[in-house]
């Protein structure tokens, strides 16, 4: 359901079928580019923890909204896309070798990248 209250800027959106799944844009525009990321990001999320997908409802036999609408939304399941997302993990280093590794000015998420692919065996493919 997109929202849009009166006096305030931009839309708020959920899905009456997927409780905690919202979203909201300053724009009609971007609240229906953000609806759609944030369907395939739950979907995903459903999916990868083996939860069920439940139908969509008859978008008719919703009950109206002041000040809302209904549309569907369609999205198409990209698992690369949603593996090749960035995610945010914390680490705990010594003090000295933050210190070292500081003054060398790297870049810690591609120093951890590079070891876990090492680590891991992970080969990437090379652009051609």
């Amino acid at each position: 359901m997109f929202e849009s209250e009166e006096g305030i800027k931009g839309y708020t959106v959920s899905f009456p079928d997927l409780p905690g799944c919202h979203t909201e844009g300053d724009t009609l525009e971007e609240a229906f580019t953000m609806a759609k990321e944030a369907l395939g990001l739950h979907l995903y999320s459903m999916e990868e923890d083996g939860d069920s997908i439940p139908s969509s409802s008859n978008i008719a036999a919703l009950p109206s909204v002041e000040g809302g609408f209904y549309t569907l939304i369609e999205v198409r399941a990209d698992p690369d896309k949603q593996l090749s997302r960035s995610v945010t993990k914390n680490v705990t280093l010594p003090r000295r070798l933050e210190m070292e590794a500081s003054a060398a000015q790297l870049n810690y998420s591609q120093v951890l990248q590079h070891a876990l692919k090492q680590e891991l065996v992970i080969v990437e493919k090379q652009p051609k």
